[in-house]
């Protein structure tokens, strides 16, 4: 192995994260795709790795690549590979499906081990600029985190470039995903076509300023969220907000605290935009309305209400 080549490279990523998130074994979620792949072979020489290959069935020939894939991955050394078929659903578009799809399998089969996924830095860039197209807030431009229990991330800090170099150094080839070169997806778009496009009207080092911005407004999130949860602690009554002592809130902590509390009540898909509706209950109250937020139940959504000083949520029909 070139000491000072991409395999090293990813080597030294993967070392400084199992220091950080020390573990016996992993479990790395492979797509055959080269940044899968680099991750997998890097991997297995360091801990004993059981390679998990979700096979979406969304492609001809799925089936087929998945299997090279695990092949690829007991041939690099992996101690086992299993290919795990899914039926993709239709919630949230194709995308979203099929990541949730993909999860869920990946969850249920890694055996109580922690599991590797293979984002790069380039992904965290392309993540920070959907979270700005999005405006949902500094939480969605914070990125990915490299250690979100049971995922890891130890590619966060490595470009795509040396995991397709360390594919051409270990001599293996990685499978082309052609959803990857498709512009109806807008990952695709921001990928081909926006961060060439600022990397020469900036002239470079786009990617890596997006990424560690990220990282610095997930240091920052952090600690806001940690201040928020002992404020909700301290004015929560049951499943009820009281208004007083939040209205006097800085801004930032109050619509954390507004979150974490719709949080317990069972809220899922918080977006900016409710969250700041809520918050106008308690900095604007004129006798308004409710405000309904998504619930996990079908048909069925919550309503948040001000009655008598307090926050209150309860499900509503859709």
């Amino acid at each position: 192995m070139d000491r000072s080549g991409p395999v090293a490279t990813l080597r030294t990523a993967l070392v400084r994260f199992a220091r950080h998130h020390p573990a016996e074994g992993w479990c790395v979620g492979l797509s055959g795709g080269a940044d899968s792949l680099a991750l997998t072979a890097v991997a297995a020489m360091l801990r004993p790795t059981t390679a998990l290959i979700v096979d979406h069935g969304l492609q001809d020939g799925s089936a087929r690549i998945a299997a090279t894939a695990r092949d690829q991955a007991l041939m690099l050394g992996c101690v086992a590979a299993r290919v795990l078929r899914v039926d993709v659903g239709v919630d949230g578009g194709p995308e979203a499906a099929a990541r949730s799809a993909r999860y869920a399998a990946l969850d249920a089969a890694r055996d109580g081990a922690p599991v590797l996924l293979a984002h790069t830095l380039d992904d965290q860039a392309e993540t920070v600029l959907l979270g700005l197209g999005r405006g949902s807030g500094a939480r969605s431009i914070a990125g990915m985190r490299d250690w979100d229990y049971p995922w890891g991330r130890p590619l966060l800090g490595v470009r795509r470039a040396v995991t397709v170099a360390a594919c051409a150094e270990l001599g293996v080839q990685p499978w082309h995903d052609p959803h990857n070169a498709d512009p109806r997806f807008t990952r695709v778009r921001l990928r081909a076509e926006v961060l060439p496009l600022l990397e020469e009207v900036l002239a470079g080092g786009v990617a890596e300023a997006l990424a560690r911005t990220a990282a610095a407004l997930r240091e920052d999130t952090d600690t806001l969220d940690a201040l928020a949860e002992a404020h909700l602690r301290s004015l929560q009554r049951e499943r009820d907000l009281p208004v007083e002592g939040l209205r006097e809130l800085p801004a930032a902590l109050r619509r954390r605290v507004i979150r974490g509390w719709l949080l317990t009540t069972g809220a899922v898909g918080l977006t900016e935009v409710q969250i700041r509706a809520v918050d106008a209950l308690v900095t604007d109250w004129r006798g308004q309305g409710g405000v309904a937020v998504p619930s996990p139940l079908r048909y069925q959504r919550l309503l948040v209400q001000r009655r008598n000083g307090v926050l209150t949520a309860a499900t509503a029909p859709v």
